[in-house]
């Protein structure tokens, strides 16, 4: 009975059916392949740009030259003055307060070590937001604790000045300032 029904059965080749739907009809205009469409061709890149680029930076050789050598720029060409930029107030206390430490190694350290430990806290509360219940837990313990110091510390006058009062002790505890 395999015998007989194996001649039966015919496999039809892939060609003449796509998607087990009917054979489709090919024309001989249409080729046998998809084609995608060609790309536009890429843009000119414009050559006075390049060659502008090019003779400023030939000035700027000569300026460099004429500088090493001690030769007068105004023979060539108009010097150009470098005016020094004004610096922010912040950036000259920094300075300023830079060169006062005598220890820059140890203030180094801790900055670099703080720069870790910021980077590490970021990656441990990156860790934990990923877990599945602990953010909502923690969520709601934030805004309970909030709600709880503003009610122990915020809500009443008395309260609020015996807060006060530590904070700006603390401010000048850190500074220093007796």
């Amino acid at each position: 009975m395999a015998s007989a029904s194996s001649g039966a059965l015919s496999i039809p080749s892939s060609s003449t059916l796509v998607d087990a739907k009917a054979p489709r009809q090919t024309t001989a205009a249409s080729p046998p392949c998809v084609t995608l469409p060609t790309l536009p061709p890429p843009p000119v890149q414009s050559q006075s740009r390049a060659w502008k680029t090019t003779a400023y930076s030939r000035k700027i050789a000569r300026n460099v030259m004429a500088m090493a050598t001690g030769e007068a720029l105004a023979t060539r060409e108009a010097p150009v003055e470098l005016v020094p930029a004004e610096l922010p107030e912040f950036i000259k206390t920094l300075q300023e307060t830079w060169d006062k430490v005598e220890d820059k190694y140890a203030v180094s350290t801790i900055a670099v070590s703080g720069l870790v430990a910021l980077v590490g806290s970021a990656g441990l509360v990156s860790a934990i937001d990923r877990l599945p219940l602990i953010p909502g837990f923690l969520e709601a313990v934030g805004i309970g604790y909030s709600g709880y110091f503003a009610y122990k510390h915020l809500l009443f006058k008395p309260d609020r000045d015996a807060m006060l009062k530590k904070v700006k002790e603390t401010y000048k505890e850190i500074l220093g300032i007796s």
